[in-house]
């Protein structure tokens, strides 16, 4: 490089070939037309046929390559274990949804099927899952008091009530199931078109604390509502805002009138239940398959109120008649689809999102990927097609899929086990539960809600982690509790998004120190003995740059550099200096004084900067939108006017391209070279170097001490 320092004319530097320095590949142009045309080919083809039916049913790529010599021993032992413990919450969860007990063993049997043939996931348990029963009971609930049927507080199985307003040929259970199946094949309709769509990553917005907090809240509602069952009252079930105080406030002014033998029969069920049940978790280690204490306790309580008569001799309230075989297929009431659609939504989201969360936990415990979207389509299938099988709505069941899993399931043919195991109590078994009292599955209800109840332990935990995350947890939990379990899923969308919104709103920014001699560049504020550059800051800002964030990322620009280029051009016009160049030297002011033959002012020019770069760090920035290039050219066009250059580095290759589709003046220097660099080392060496040449030639064109006292003179 020609060396420029006794010349009084500045050639700028040219970037040294020791810099980064990519070509970046020509995008492919391609055309509308031909994208489809090219779509469509490759869709039409037999082998694409083929690979689209083997993406809809997984089962044709897994079930030729099953080997029953390793695998059939393990996923007959946990579909039998599984189908056990689903015999009783069918029954009991029936109850939470407001149906008669046999529809949820028609729901846990069909859907097991399906979802053997159409699911990614080995492991996922499908079924009645509590917090969509709940919310499935609600919905029933508000249509069958909309309908005119009597007091919801009799037993599902109780259609004494009559409809008043011409609903009279389906009596309230006929009602209620047609609720259901018509909301369940909306659900199903919504999953499915998610899938279609490509848009399973909606499921990405749930967080863990607000499916956490959702969980409690909603176990703290179904508890609520099972206390009637386990105290024998027959109080009105509430809906709505506010439902679960009014609950309370029913159950406190109806506990003169407690069935005490419903009362007891609960205390001695939970006190055998839940010790097991904790035996079982402790021991799980060295135990094959956990003691089936739920269906002991119900097939014993059944015995017992057979033959003691509880129903007549004390009044307990008891399943009733529980037919064997299956109805006639139906379809769904379309007459219901505009007041359930809104409804199917929530139950939708919760259901896809448990189900792949679920599934994607297992597969990534055993080595196995999972779809996400055909995770969604097949959950959605298994609420679509069961719809017209007297089914309500389903999706993955955290117990049963933990107990599948644990049990040594191997794939998903454990599934078609449980379907037999549910398909002997629908032809034989049924009627046998007669005389199984309601308080009974109230307590296996609420017992299988300890793992909700248990997320209380972990918000110390939480909180020592991260804050808002825990006030997530907390308004999802508290608004799903007192207000509703739809309005709590949204409040907690609508709360985490809020708090994504202003972590990037308000993000951390630091200056960089070089670490040692190395080419490194790390926090000030975080680490010790790291060197600052002289007469350059180094600004990293830890977020993607967009109009919710712009005016921070000025404000934290200036306060951590300590030099707002505003502030200086401000003091400019007011010290009378008109001067355009802020670089210290201050001749732009001695020669104004010199036209002017007048003393300059005290204080014409402003204090110069202490430095002449100031170096961006983009590495954080994801992408930057209209609203932050902008920001990004008026910081550049600043700090030009008081003479310190800008430079970006570590830009990704989107930010690149935005930049130069903006216009920006510092995308590249006069003399050809990016002034974006891949690496704050290139970006300090390429700033002191130009600052060395610059130096160079200002101390060129300096005049003579006797040449420059003289103008002074004059």
């Amino acid at each position: 490089m020609e060396d420029t320092s006794n010349k009084a004319t500045h050639r700028p530097q040219e970037i040294p070939a020791t810099f980064i320095s990519l070509e970046e590949r020509e995008p492919r142009d391609v055309s509308t037309r031909e994208l489809m045309v090219e779509k469509g080919r490759a869709a039409c083809s037999p082998r694409s046929l083929g690979s689209s039916l083997r993406r809809l049913l997984p089962a044709l790529d897994w079930l030729p390559q099953y080997s029953p010599r390793t695998q059939l021993l393990g996923d007959v032992i946990s579909g039998l274990l599984v189908g056990i413990v689903a015999i009783p919450q069918s029954i009991s969860y029936s109850l939470l949804a407001n149906q008669d007990p046999i529809y949820g063993i028609y729901t846990n049997f069909f859907c097991n099927i399906i979802y053997a043939a159409t699911a990614t996931s080995r492991h996922a348990s499908v079924g009645s899952f509590g917090v969509l029963c709940l919310m499935v009971g609600q919905s029933v609930t508000r249509h069958l008091q909309l309908a005119g049927y009597g007091d919801s507080s009799t037993a599902p199985g109780d259609n004494s009530s009559s409809p008043m307003n011409g609903t009279e040929g389906c009596d309230r259970s006929c009602y209620a199931i047609t609720v259901a199946l018509t909301l369940s094949f909306l659900v199903g309709l919504y999953q499915i078109l998610l899938g279609v769509l490509q848009l399973g990553f909606v499921a990405v917005y749930l967080s863990e604390p607000l499916l956490g907090g959702f969980v409690a809240g909603s176990s703290l509602t179904i508890i609520t509502s099972q206390m009637k069952y386990l105290l024998g009252l027959k109080t009105p079930r509430r809906e709505g805002v506010g439902s679960f105080v009014l609950t309370w406030v029913d159950l406190f002014r109806y506990i003169h009138n407690t069935n005490i033998c419903d009362l007891l029969t609960s205390l001695v069920a939970l006190a055998i239940i839940v010790p097991v049940k904790e035996l079982n978790e402790r021991y799980k280690a060295r135990m094959k398959a956990p003691f089936p204490i739920e269906l002991l306790v119900v097939i014993v309580a059944t015995i017992i109120s057979h033959y003691f008569d509880f129903e007549q001799r004390y009044n307990s309230a008891v399943c009733g008649d529980i037919p064997t075989g299956f109805r006639k297929p139906t379809v769904p009431a379309t007459s219901l689809f505009p007041s359930l659609a809104l409804d199917a939504v929530p139950i939708a989201v919760i259901g896809f999102a448990m189900t792949v969360s679920l599934a994607e936990i297992f597969a990534k415990k055993h080595g196995y990927t999972v779809s996400a979207n055909q995770e969604m389509i097949a959950i959605g299938l298994c609420n679509l097609i069961p719809s017209f099988f007297y089914c309500f709505a389903s999706s993955a069941a955290l117990t049963k899929t933990l107990l599948k899993e644990s049990t040594g399931s191997q794939t998903q043919v454990s599934g078609l086990v449980t379907s037999l195991v549910l398909l002997l109590v629908l032809l034989w078994i049924a009627p046998l539960f007669y005389s199984l009292q309601t308080s009974i599955l109230g307590v296996v209800t609420i017992v299988n809600l300890r793992g909700g109840l248990r997320k209380f332990r972990d918000t110390p935990r939480m909180w020592q982690l991260s804050k808002l995350d825990t006030v997530v947890w907390w308004a999802t939990m508290l608004c799903s509790t007192l207000v509703t379990t739809e309005i709590g899923l949204l409040v907690g969308v609508c709360f985490a998004l809020l708090c994504v919104i202003f972590r990037t709103q308000r993000p951390r920014a630091t200056l960089l120190g070089k670490v040692g001699d190395r080419e490194v560049y790390e926090d000030q504020a975080t680490y010790k003995q790291l060197s600052s550059i002289a007469n350059i800051k180094i600004f990293r800002f830890e977020c993607s740059l967009y109009y919710a964030n712009k005016d921070y990322f000025k404000a934290v620009l200036y306060q951590k550099t300590g030099l707002n280029p505003v502030l200086l051009r401000a003091q400019a016009r007011t010290d009378g200096g008109t001067g355009r160049s802020f670089l210290g030297t201050g001749f732009g002011c001695l020669k104004q004084a010199r036209r002017r033959s007048e003393k300059p002012p005290a204080h014409p020019c402003p204090p110069s900067p202490d430095i002449h770069t100031l170096i961006l760090d983009c590495g954080a920035m994801q992408f930057i939108d209209t609203a932050g290039l902008s920001v990004l050219k008026e910081t550049q066009h600043d700090y030009k006017e008081i003479g310190v250059q800008v430079l970006l580095a570590n830009c990704n290759p989107s930010i690149r391209q935005r930049l130069r589709e903006g216009g920006w003046d510092g995308q590249e220097s006069s003399a050809g070279g990016q002034l974006a660099f891949h690496c704050i080392h290139d970006a300090v060496k390429f700033a002191e170097r130009r600052h060395q040449g610059e130096s160079k030639d200002r101390q060129a064109a300096l005049p003579e001490p006797e040449e420059m006292n003289l103008q002074v003179s004059l």
